[in-house]
């Protein structure tokens, strides 16, 4: 494959030789940082910069409202509603698409000698992954009981209950580690565990698509299908999130000297690139520009812009193919200073750092609050100066409506002759489910509630404040129907064990935040699972000026 992309990437340079040739502006690059982004965001999506261990237990943890493209990093963790989903896209092809009510926590996004290293904790809920893994990337899913690890094209949905977790295979093959053992799967088996059963895992064929398994069906083949269109315009084998987005909202024009540049529809000649979005800070990487259309993400971190004299404003998607390094940067822009004055010019394919910026002479695009100007201020006698970064004061930051921290979900297994599919389930309810008769039916006798977790029932709703109890297995009978006891949420739910996201088991290969060197670590006292934290980020870096504003 490599070899086929080599041949076209060559092909293509004979026929557009300045486009290829454009080396991409001086960065320096966070050695073991990716950032990869929110590509959908179906109702309310919520997510979290920073939090300890658990992201549903930290009190401190503090939750806003996720925007469409919002850059991701190594920390953070995004969580759904009842009625929301959400997409994730990887910078090297990958997908994660989140269920409604799901957690999931973004443990490890570094960088081995050029291999994307991806751990991710799924907390609670159902997600679905696409991935399509080069040679040296590690990617693996953590979900409660055992991790999956995903080393060829594969797709796979993981659920994570109350009383265990299931992974279903819909595409090629994964692993299935939990404590020594390592078991490997094929499209159409599944993997179950349900700890109120006992701890032997269950080796079946997956079960039935439901709805959600559609919609990602029809959202992965849509994004592929553009990506491989836009594909014609574009040399890109080691990046692709974002391409999809421009065969969809914009058309390419061939760019005389660039090869080809991108323009999104129905935008004029005045049109400024930076007129529709806002200004976001994180204590990592800095200022960044969140584009509010839905292709705002590829062309504001990614390539330069040329001001066309028949078309305005184009990207040119400088910098991809022939394997080079492609860094992130915070926006496509240079930042300008004259005297009090702070304004960004588009970046050209061609700057270089601390150089004056080739796009400076048409015009600069002065800055208030966090707002860019929508007309740009001719650069004519006055001296504009490249700076590093703005000013302190120079933006505000864009105003993230605040959220909550996300609430469990009482969601239960249910052991069918098709599989298992999660069902919540109302705390003080009686019903259980009979798999002889597929369907749910009353119980004369209720399990018993094993309660050992602090609540507040009296005078209101209650509050549960211990996601686990601890119950020994074996000690919930059945009631009198001869039905199986059903899980009753967080109050009678087995202790979940504490385990680590995997180490990246390709030979030569080692994750730089890895914690632990097993698999499984043993159960810990505290009941509920979680990993530790990885290690630190690098320290926080601020936009860059002259030709990037990449991080340090």
């Amino acid at each position: 494959m490599k070899h086929h992309l080599s041949i076209l990437s060559f092909a293509l340079s004979l026929i557009f030789p300045a486009f290829f040739w454009f080396a991409p502006p001086a960065s320096a690059d966070l050695s073991h940082a990716r950032i990869i982004r929110l590509s959908l965001v179906q109702g309310d999506v919520r997510f979290t910069k920073e939090f300890h261990k658990d992201a549903m237990e930290d009190p401190k943890a503090v939750w806003e409202i996720a925007p469409l493209n919002l850059p991701i990093r190594q920390g953070y963790a995004l969580a759904t509603d009842q009625n929301s989903r959400a997409e994730v896209e990887f910078e090297n092809g990958a997908m994660a698409f989140l269920s409604a009510n799901t957690v999931m926590e973004f443990y490890d996004l570094s960088l081995d000698e050029g291999a994307h290293i991806t751990r991710l904790i799924l907390r609670q809920g159902s997600a679905i992954f696409y991935v399509h893994p080069a040679k040296q990337d590690y990617f693996s899913v953590t979900g409660g009981d055992f991790s999956v690890e995903a080393n060829g094209r594969s797709r796979f949905r993981l659920d994570n209950y109350d009383d265990g977790s299931n992974v279903n295979v819909e595409l090629g093959r994964v692993n299935v580690l939990r404590e020594h053992d390592s078991r490997p799967l094929e499209k159409g088996q599944s993997y179950s565990l349900n700890l109120n059963e006992g701890s032997a895992p269950v080796i079946a064929r997956a079960t039935d698509s439901d709805d959600f398994d559609k919609w990602v069906s029809g959202r992965i083949d849509s994004v592929a299908t553009a990506t491989t269109y836009t594909g014609q315009y574009v040399n890109s084998p080691n990046y692709s999130a974002g391409f999809a987005d421009l065969y969809t909202y914009g058309s390419f024009y061939n760019i005389p000297g660039y090869g080809f540049g991108w323009q999104p529809y129905g935008i004029g000649m005045g049109w400024n690139p930076f007129s529709f979005g806002s200004w976001y800070s994180d204590p990592f990487f800095g200022w960044n520009f969140i584009g509010s259309a839905p292709w705002g993400w590829l062309p504001y971190h990614y390539g330069g812009w040329i001001f066309s004299p028949v078309y305005g404003w184009c990207w040119i998607p400088s910098g991809f193919g022939f394997g080079r390094p492609l860094y992130y940067q915070s926006a496509t822009a240079v930042w300008v200073r004259s005297g009090s004055n702070t304004g960004l010019v588009p970046l050209h394919p061609g700057d270089s750092r601390g150089k004056t910026p080739l796009n400076l002479g048409h015009g600069v695009y002065p800055i208030t609050g966090n707002n860019v100007a929508v007309a740009a201020t001719p650069s004519t006698g006055e001296k504009w100066t490249v700076t590093k970064h703005p000013p302190h004061n120079a933006l505000t930051p864009a105003t993230l409506a605040s959220s909550v921290r996300p609430v469990p979900v009482s969601r239960t297994i249910l052991s069918t002759a098709s599989g298992t599919r999660p069902a919540p389930l109302s705390h003080g309810s009686s019903i259980v489910y009979d798999p002889a008769q597929h369907r749910y039916v009353n119980s004369t006798t209720p399990p018993k509630v094993v309660n050992n977790s602090s609540e507040t029932q009296a005078g209101g709703p209650r509050t549960v404040q211990n996601r686990t109890a601890t119950v020994v297995p074996g000690t919930l009978k059945p009631p009198s129907t001869g039905l199986p006891p059903v899980p009753r949420g967080p109050a009678v739910a087995p202790a979940r064990p504490h385990i680590n996201p995997p180490m990246p088991s390709s030979p030569g290969m080692t994750s730089p935040h890895a914690s632990g060197g097993a698999v499984w670590n043993g159960p810990s006292s505290g009941g509920s699972h979680s990993a530790p934290a990885p290690a630190p980020m690098p320290a926080p870096a601020h936009s860059s000026g002259g030709g990037s504003s990449g991080h340090h």
